[in-house]
């Protein structure tokens, strides 16, 4: 009756277990608090503990690693299937059990503290430039109401700023609500290039993350990003798995020997794959040696330059596989 493997679904307070042996049968079903989660598996003999890839999932696996338990993470999506009926705790201990022991299922790798505090940078910054994109069209759309315009853009708000002090029209009380608006915009200013400092200086010192910036319409920002959230590109059997984990490959809905492919996923990691796509807007219009590529003048003549920034990034995705599987520098060469 030795415990062999565990489905544990996580939760804030209260956690899930189901345990089996290496028949399959059931050793035992329970309930335990937070507190009581490590000390349980400490007195357990190694064994392979199934968990679903959400939040604090990375935390967990590593704790139980110290411990010597073989701990895998896995896509919720993936564990679904496995549930027989109801939506329920021990339903979902039960399937996260049934599916990490198939062979077939697809496991999501480990992320290390510091993989996770990059991360976390990442997604500061990601909040903060919604927060200043929010700010800046908020005072623009006061100060229309009194009649003052200018042009799009992040660059043009000063030159907005500056007629709103000059226009003695403007009533006292709305011109101080656009400086209180104003203030806060330096502030979330601030707070981003001292976050994108830190993203750069992390980016310094990795050598993965310096690799993948050798690659055209990838930088520091988004070289960062992908080192930190691949943890082992092996994970990955080919580029095309990386991609098709961005949300960069066609949906395919093919059926009887046709095959019919869609608009890409949008599948996995939206973050990156939107960086990835900007990165290739950004080489379309500004990287003449890449508009003077045959692959990109055969696509631009026939397709609307967005698609063409799609499938650009989809082939950087498979370049940034290949750069961090075969722990070498981008090769030009290699996409012409």
């Amino acid at each position: 009756m030795q415990i062999t493997t565990v489905g544990l679904d996580l939760a804030k307070h209260v956690f899930q277990l189901h345990a089996v042996n290496a028949a399959g049968s059931v050793v035992e079903r329970r309930s335990l608090r937070r507190g009581q989660v490590l000390a349980y598996f400490a007195k357990l003999s190694p064994c392979l503990v199934g968990m679903e890839a959400c939040a604090t999932a990375h935390y967990w696996a590593r704790e139980l690693r110290k411990l010597g338990h073989e701990v895998w993470l896995m896509p919720a999506q993936y564990v679904k299937a496995y549930v027989r009926r109801g939506k329920t705790d021990a339903a979902d201990a039960a399937a996260i059990c049934e599916a990490v022991s198939r062979p077939s299922m697809r496991f999501v790798s480990v992320k290390s503290e510091d993989q996770q505090a990059v991360i976390t940078m990442h997604r500061a910054r990601d909040l903060l430039v919604r927060q200043r994109t929010q700010l800046v069209n908020a005072a623009r759309g006061h100060l229309a109401e009194f009649g003052l315009v200018q042009s799009r853009g992040l660059a043009n708000i000063p030159a907005l700023l500056d007629s709103m002090r000059q226009d003695p029209a403007i009533p006292a009380l709305a011109r101080e609500v656009v400086e209180l608006l104003a203030a806060q915009l330096d502030a979330v200013e601030k707070r981003i290039a001292d976050l994108e400092a830190k993203i750069k200086a992390w980016h310094q010192a990795s050598p993965t993350s310096r690799r993948l910036a050798t690659i055209p319409g990838i930088g520091p920002l988004v070289a960062s990003a992908i080192a930190a959230a691949i943890a082992d590109p092996m994970f990955f059997r080919n580029g095309r798995e990386f991609s098709a984990w961005l949300g960069l490959v066609p949906r395919q809905k093919s059926t009887g020997g046709k095959q019919r492919l869609g608009r890409i996923s949008r599948q996995g990691d939206q973050y990156i794959r939107r960086l990835l796509i900007i990165g290739a807007q950004t080489v379309l219009l500004r990287s003449r040696m890449m508009r003077s590529n045959p692959w990109i003048q055969g696509m631009l003549a026939r397709c609307p330059r967005l698609k063409v920034a799609v499938a650009l990034a989809n082939k950087t995705a498979r370049i940034a596989w290949a750069v961090m599987a075969k722990a070498e520098p981008y090769r030009g060469a290699a996409m012409a």
